[in-house]
């Protein structure tokens, strides 16, 4: 799927969605793993990404399917409950969860999130607001989140 920040990768597991993957993404699976291209299982995907990139929602209403251990799964959720348009630090996302010494873990996990955007990994920042690390790069942290605050795309290059 093409979006404003490059071309989107779309894998479903079960009828459910199980990654939405960047360009260039680190912890990005082999395109091979991936199977055959069918668009069909994702035009509830496609029109809510398509709202999101218009300004038009700033929620996602699908069901996933996140492969990950029980912690990863644990922050993955927690990234859903973090408002459009705001942040939080590693640290506070690791309070959250009951684990306010796990921040570094917390990170970790926030890495390998297999659906960026829609869990809104980039919502998370370092304990000083700095922009820390981002699987799709911080070029496009930076444009999510300048998107989020003011509700536009930047048509800056991804």
């Amino acid at each position: 799927m093409d979006s404003p920040y490059g071309p989107l990768t779309l894998v479903a597991t079960g009828g459910r969605l199980s990654g939405l993957y960047m360009e260039g993404q680190r912890h990005r699976p082999p395109q091979e793993t991936f199977g055959e291209p069918d668009p069909d299982p994702f035009a509830r995907v496609r029109a809510q990404l398509e709202e999101y990139f218009a300004g038009s929602r700033t929620a996602f209403d699908l069901p996933l399917a996140l492969a990950g251990t029980d912690f990863q799964r644990t922050v993955w959720n927690a990234l859903l409950e973090i408002p459009y348009g705001e942040t939080v630090s590693y640290g506070l996302l690791a309070a959250r969860i009951g684990r306010p010494a796990a921040a570094r873990a917390v990170g970790l996990a926030n890495g390998k999130n297999p659906v960026g955007i829609i869990v809104p990994c980039h919502r998370v920042v370092g304990a000083n607001g700095s922009l820390t690390g981002y699987g799709g790069g911080l070029p496009r942290k930076q444009r999510l989140l300048a998107f989020e605050r003011a509700g536009t795309v930047n048509e800056q290059a991804s």
